[in-house]
């Protein structure tokens, strides 16, 4: 099972990355699009984002096989609502939220049916819109793929298949599990990242702009993170609320066991946690998903 005609809900960076890449990848399938924003659906057509860029959700949706909504999460009701009824019962309908369990019951609940696979590309970067996305941006990356218990087997392999053609490597989970791991290893890093610049924020009167003109390397890293979409992560957070606040109870434990080193002096205490998360970071460059250099390896793909 292949897709030939695949339509994209929502051009920003996710959107519009999925239609280059499918523009490159799989030259044969036909894109159409929509987005909700009269003037990125303007500069999508303008960027070739998808061949078709159309003036209605249903319009984009109603040949497809394959819909993928690139909504922010919290959106994902209202937008899979405005395709019901045009789209072809058989179509798969999927996403790229990185929240599973309530985006499978907003699909779920708005288009009951057609065949929901969820899933989640583990890839971005802190720019938005639809100048923001690139054919690459999957390339190495990993991509969850979170079917609801009883999908038919080559549904999920169709899905998983498309994502490979883009170039990701795809991992099958369950949603729940999905939303335990991605607390973790996304949420949580983003609350802290949106927590730390605030209170750097907060202190500029003190400081008279000097958190900002010295700014440290490590400072820089969580101000990138921290300039993600806010309404994405607002929706991220709302949406992944029970494993969040479990992480991040689990954070607290682990910060104030560091604090209470610090003040009695506990060197060896820090110095083997520090030695134990450095060696977390050689992992990731081992395994390919990120790079050694000063800048990680990052470029500006911005462009079209």
């Amino acid at each position: 099972m292949t897709f030939q005609r695949i339509a994209i809900i929502g051009l920003g960076l996710l959107g519009g990355s999925v239609g280059l890449a499918v523009r490159e990848y799989l030259p044969d399938a036909v894109t159409t699009g929509y987005d909700a924003n009269p003037a990125t659906r303007s500069r999508a057509s303008e960027r070739g984002l998808v061949q078709t860029v159309c003036n209605t959700a249903a319009e984009a949706a109603q040949t497809a096989d394959l819909v993928i909504f690139c909504v922010p999460v919290g959106a994902m009701g209202a937008a899979a609502a405005e395709i019901a009824g045009s789209v072809q019962p058989g179509a798969i309908i999927s996403d790229v939220g990185s929240s599973k369990e309530s985006v499978l019951k907003a699909l779920a609940d708005a288009l009951p049916d057609n065949v929901i696979i969820p899933a989640h590309p583990v890839a971005g970067t802190e720019n938005s819109g639809p100048d923001a996305g690139f054919a690459s941006l999957f390339r190495n990356r990993w991509c969850i793929i979170t079917p609801p218990e009883g999908t038919d087997p080559a549904q999920v392999e169709a899905l998983s298949g498309f994502w490979q053609a883009l170039g990701a490597n795809v991992e099958v989970m369950t949603p729940s599990h999905h939303d335990l791991v991605l607390a973790v290893t996304s949420h949580l890093p983003h609350l802290i990242a949106y927590t730390i610049v605030g209170t750097a924020s907060d202190l500029e009167d003190v400081t008279q702009s000097e958190v900002i003109k010295y700014s440290a390397g490590g400072f820089r890293d969580f101000t990138r993170i921290a300039a993600s979409d806010p309404t994405m992560w607002r929706d991220v957070f709302l949406t992944n609320k029970d494993a969040v606040l479990e992480m991040l109870q689990r954070f607290t434990e682990d910060l104030t066991a560091l604090q209470r080193a610090i003040r009695v002096g506990d060197g060896e205490q820090l110095f083997d946690h520090f030695t134990r998360t450095r060696a977390v970071r050689r992992s990731i460059i081992e395994q390919g998903q990120d790079d050694a250099r000063p800048d990680f390896g990052r470029s500006d793909h911005t462009g079209s």
